[in-house]
């Protein structure tokens, strides 16, 4: 019955997507200097990242090509209990590498990209923001764990001049340097 519902499931996403202009994501991503540790700055609230704090995400370039994700935080305060999930990602669109298939475990496996990367400091791989194709998430990285108000302000309105909704974004209280 669960397989029945999960296929179902993504038989609708499959068709909805189908149907949707997804974001524009940016044109070149280096694979290798991405690569690193990732400050989640704010992020939309969706119910696998609910009251985490603290969290980062870490990519990790394997021999075959493929990242493994390892996405970590701490329930409700910075001295909560830790919270982690190790995932894998490929890169779906080749031409761009700005389209990743991330698959965590018990999460359905999606027959599209899932991590879009739409803005990017393209010099010095500083900070990024991430989305899905529906913008259900939306994620504000960055190398350190805080980020200056201008910044934040640049990426906020990048990220209207390409018509994605930050209404919903919640800063993530990250320890202090």
């Amino acid at each position: 019955m669960k397989k029945t519902i999960l296929t179902l499931l993504t038989s609708v996403c499959v068709l909805f997507l189908s149907g949707c202009q997804w974001v524009t994501t940016v044109p070149d991503v280096e694979i290798p200097r991405y690569m690193g540790l990732w400050y989640q700055i704010s992020a939309n609230e969706v119910f696998f990242n609910e009251g985490l704090v603290g969290v980062t995400a870490e990519y990790t370039l394997l021999e075959d090509g493929s990242v493994q994700v390892l996405n970590k935080g701490f329930v409700d305060t910075l001295d909560g209990e830790p919270s982690e999930i190790l995932g894998n990602a490929t890169v779906w669109d080749e031409e761009t590498n700005s389209k990743l298939k991330v698959v965590f475990p018990d999460a359905p496996n999606l027959p599209y990209p899932n991590y879009l990367i739409v803005v990017l400091d393209d010099v010095d791989y500083q900070y990024a923001v991430v989305t899905d194709p529906l913008e259900y998430t939306l994620f504000v990285l960055s190398r350190t764990p805080t980020m200056d108000d201008n910044t934040y302000a640049m990426i906020l309105g990048e990220l209207e001049a390409l018509d994605v909704d930050t209404s919903k974004l919640i800063r993530t209280p990250q320890p202090s340097n």
